[in-house]
């Protein structure tokens, strides 16, 4: 057998649920009506009873007792039985049995005249004295009205609720449906989004309600999806026109070496294998580390003086290069981090720098209330405006870095971002809004408490 769908067990919850509280609604109300009726009939009798009293003690008993409604009964009776004074509707009947000999204000039940056997009375009786002796008042009132009243709001109940249960499944199957119809579309629009259609959005009509939140929400989550997908295709893209170039000449240089082993030097055929070799070993290892990021991989962070990372970087820079990398303005920076990442990132936004610049690249670094801040400055062209967004991007090069006179693969930076953010800090552009030229890149990094 099949489970309810959510729609059945919504209305049968709330079918459910009304009817147990219309149900003891329904008793509450009828017991508390029956209480109340059966009250205001006795306050009427009870003074109804103390008329007739005050009649018996001031000797002016009538033979006919008026004072009682219609539905009430009243009777005066001598101990030996001898009826004195009795309502209309039992003129001639015999004293109510059961009821001499009170004393006290006594509330009974009896059944009513001979012509309404079935007629239930709430009476109440008290002893009266009066100068030939004492006498018993009676003084009752029909339930049959209280009866009435509670049958007829009880039949009205018995109908109305199951009328008012049946109208609200209606409703609620109904409301839940439209809700619900409006999710399957959802779901459907969601479903038929293939692989190549991921710029496909969910119809979205207005409504603030929740399920015009859940649309903006796949939309968004659709958006996001569309993004990685496309970085991956990227990447794809970009990974394989980076391995193209080593490949293809690391290709070349062994089909010469085979086609006339003799006519090729032997320096020449390391360099056009092993330099390729080691370009792609580069984007390996750039990807593996990128990868690692991207799952979270934990931290094995170490206390080091970022200023001798530097300086070493520098040292090694220098020897590769005739750009000047002035270094006089670095000063001691303790910091935390994975000793590896942190020197990676500090070696791409050196080379970074020196792939861009003109004559020179100024590094800083001092400890300040931010942090441990790294300055790294060239003077080179600067980034443009509309690329100052996208320089953090995996594989994005400027279209200078795409020349054979810049190397690299796009992902230095995005690396160099990457490990400041695995260390605690950050990795920014910085807007020098025109006061030097060239591109200023600011790394910030906790500093490393000092031990008490």
């Amino acid at each position: 057998m099949s489970p309810l769908t959510l729609r059945s067990r919504t209305t049968l919850t709330a079918v459910v649920l009304v009817a147990l509280v219309l149900g003891t609604g329904a008793w509450v109300l009828l017991t508390t009506l029956d209480r109340q009726l059966v009250a205001a009939s006795d306050r009427a009798s009870r003074a109804s009873l103390g008329q007739v009293v005050d009649q018996v003690g001031s000797d002016g008993l009538p033979s006919v007792l008026r004072s009682v409604d219609d539905d009430g009964v009243a009777q005066v009776f001598a101990s030996d039985g001898t009826v004195l004074a009795a309502s209309a509707n039992i003129t001639g009947r015999g004293p109510i049995t059961g009821m001499a000999g009170s004393t006290d204000v006594q509330r009974r039940t009896f059944e009513g005249p001979d012509d309404q056997e079935t007629e239930t009375y709430r009476s109440w009786v008290v002893a009266a004295p009066t100068a030939a002796g004492d006498v018993t008042v009676v003084v009752g009132s029909s339930l049959e009205s209280v009866h009435e009243a509670s049958r007829r709001l009880r039949t009205l109940l018995l109908v109305g609720v199951p009328l008012a249960v049946l109208l609200l499944g209606v409703v609620v199957w109904l409301l839940v449906g439209r809700a619900l119809g409006r999710l399957d579309r959802i779901r459907a629009e969601v479903d038929a989004i293939g692989p190549d259609q991921l710029g496909r959005r969910v119809a979205e009509h207005g409504a603030r309600d929740e399920v015009g939140r859940l649309a903006a929400t796949m939309n968004r989550m659709l958006g996001r999806v569309d993004g990685a997908v496309s970085r991956q295709r990227r990447l794809v893209a970009d990974v394989s026109h980076d391995l193209q170039s080593p490949l293809a000449a690391q290709r070349l240089a062994l089909e010469v070496a085979l086609r006339d082993p003799g006519a090729v030097d032997a320096g020449e055929l390391r360099s056009g294998v092993l330099g390729p070799a080691r370009a792609m070993e580069r984007l390996v290892d750039d990807l593996l580390v990128l990868a690692a990021a991207d799952e979270h991989a934990p931290v094995v962070a170490s206390s080091l003086d970022l200023d001798a990372v530097v300086l070493d970087e520098a040292a090694r820079a220098r020897t590769h290069t005739d750009v000047r990398i002035d270094t006089g303005r670095v000063s001691a920076g303790p910091v935390r981090a994975n000793p590896s990442e942190l020197r990676r990132a500090v070696r791409n936004l050196l080379d970074n720098a020196l792939s861009y610049a003109a004559s020179g690249v100024e590094i800083s670094l001092a400890t300040t209330a931010d942090g441990v801040v790294l300055d790294v400055v060239d003077d080179g062209p600067g980034i443009p405006p509309d690329e100052r967004g996208l320089v953090f991007e995996r594989f994005h090069r400027g279209d200078r870095s795409r020349s054979s006179e810049v190397a690299g693969s796009g992902l230095g930076l995005a690396i160099a971002r990457t490990a400041a953010e695995r260390a605690g800090g950050r990795l920014d552009l910085v807007d020098d809004d025109g006061d030097r030229a060239g591109a200023h890149f600011r790394m910030v990094l906790p500093v490393l408490p000092s031990e008490p």
